[in-house]
């Protein structure tokens, strides 16, 4: 696998574990909700035929093809990652920073200074 020292762009990332566990769940029960279906058809269907077996088979053997799509994580597809190169070019800075000879210095005091007195640690 080729590494590549450009930075990841943000419209390649995969999605987010919360969305991918909702659609993981949807599938779910969509597959539990025909399991379910098959089964009431199985029993409310007269007179009992080969299609009797075909909706038995479909409720037993949905429940497991339900886990096993809930199981399965997101799919195997890497989304192919954008060129930074192709990215709008930023404006050119408006003022030029003022050069001094001293770096400019910032200093933050919360409380002045208290004097203590001669001999006190």
């Amino acid at each position: 696998m080729k590494s590549s020292s450009k930075p990841q762009s943000t419209t390649s990332v995969p999605r987010a574990p919360h969305d991918e566990a909702g659609a993981r769940f949807t599938k779910y029960l969509v597959t539990m909700g025909i399991r379910i279906a098959c089964f009431i058809l199985m029993v409310a269907i007269t007179p009992y035929g080969w299609y009797t077996w075909v909706f038995g088979a479909g409720a037993i053997v949905l429940p497991y093809v339900a886990v096993v799509l809930a199981n399965v994580g997101q799919d195997t597809h890497i989304p192919r990652a954008e060129s930074p190169e192709r990215a709008i070019e930023a404006a050119p800075p408006t003022s030029a920073p003022a050069t001094t000879d001293r770096p400019p210095v910032i200093r933050i005091a919360e409380t002045p200074p208290t004097e203590h007195p001669q001999g006190a640690a």
